[in-house]
């Protein structure tokens, strides 16, 4: 029975994780997050407060459950909100890191990190694992200074830069570019989207298998682990636009320095995914196989919803 424990575990990749791992035959999951759980977890997943900020709490916590491996998805990722609030961001994406990396203390415990394609200033046509790295913004920052956290560590460890990472669950608390997008247009508003960032759109599903795929492989280091189609923001919108059959005209193209944002983004960041799939055979999906996922998804959360609220008439009905 491997033991493995979530932070995050409220947010879009980690609601993901525990998906995927309460299904894994011999598994014993614990999923953690900052504050109550925010989702409906199944019977055979414990879920428990932690503040990764706290190094007693970390600490405590990897003396009590000892896991075989940790999954490492909680961050502060808001850039501009990076840019404005530096201590909130270094205390969460460094020190938090920090911590759990100090109550491994000499365990084995297998550690799996998410880090970001803004490590990259986005001057390069591809980039691989040990391309130059400069990042732009604070948050970019506090990410590489994680990374380095983890090069005088005896623990087997892995880290996992992703792009751009979309996907939907009942009760997301975040929007994501996709979600954004699909709403605007649905509803028929005017959107303005850059037409000078490109990235690899990746989808939760992908990202969670791929922490999985590194803890049963044992494949550590550094790894890009994105989605395989590299699109500017405004023709991934344009693709969203296609597949719900929206009206394109809604879809204004301007340049990023239109947009006056805190946070410098890089420009171009290509992935290139050969070291993954060769380690732990990372196949990801394409961005339009991503949108038939979400597009079902959505279906059952709006039939979900639909019968809660029929249910709540009848119960209603019945009690006048």
């Amino acid at each position: 029975m491997k033991k493995i424990l979530i932070t995050g575990a409220n947010g879009l990749l980690g609601q993901k994780l525990v998906s995927l791992l309460s299904k894994q035959q011999n598994v014993n999951l614990l999923a953690t997050a900052l504050g109550k759980c925010r989702f409906s977890f199944p019977d055979n997943v414990a879920y428990r407060n932690l503040d990764i900020t706290n190094a007693d709490a970390c600490k405590n916590l990897f003396n009590e459950f000892q896991p075989d491996a940790l999954i490492h998805a909680a961050a502060m990722t808001q850039v501009d909100a990076c840019e404005d609030e530096r201590e909130i961001c270094d205390l969460i994406n460094i020190t938090g890191v920090s911590n759990l990396i100090k109550a491994i203390e000499n365990r084995n415990t297998h550690f799996v990190h998410i880090s970001t394609d803004f490590i990259y200033e986005g001057d390069e046509e591809e980039y691989f694992e040990n391309s130059k790295v400069n990042p732009l913004s604070y948050y970019g920052r506090s990410k590489w200074k994680s990374e380095q956290l983890f090069e005088q560590v005896s623990f087997p460890y892995s880290i996992l830069r992703t792009v751009l990472v979309y996907g939907v669950l009942e009760d997301l608390s975040r929007s994501n570019i996709v979600l954004w997008a699909k709403a605007a247009l649905e509803k028929g508003e005017k959107i303005n989207v850059v037409n000078d960032q490109y990235r690899c759109p990746t989808l939760a599903e992908d990202l969670a298998y791929a922490c999985l795929q590194v803890i049963q492989e044992n494949a550590t280091g550094v790894f890009h682990v994105s989605g395989k189609d590299f699109l500017s923001i405004l023709d991934l919108v344009f693709e969203i636009a296609d597949y719900w059959g929206f009206d394109k005209s809604l879809i204004n193209s301007i340049s990023t320095d239109s947009l006056n944002q805190k946070a410098r983004r890089p420009s171009k960041t290509n992935l290139n995914l050969s070291k993954a799939k060769q380690g732990f055979n990372y196949q990801p999906k394409s961005f339009r196989e991503g949108l038939t996922l979400l597009d079902e998804q959505i279906k059952k959360i709006e039939v979900v919803s639909a019968m809660a609220y029929l249910s709540f008439l009848l119960i209603l009905h019945l009690s006048l």
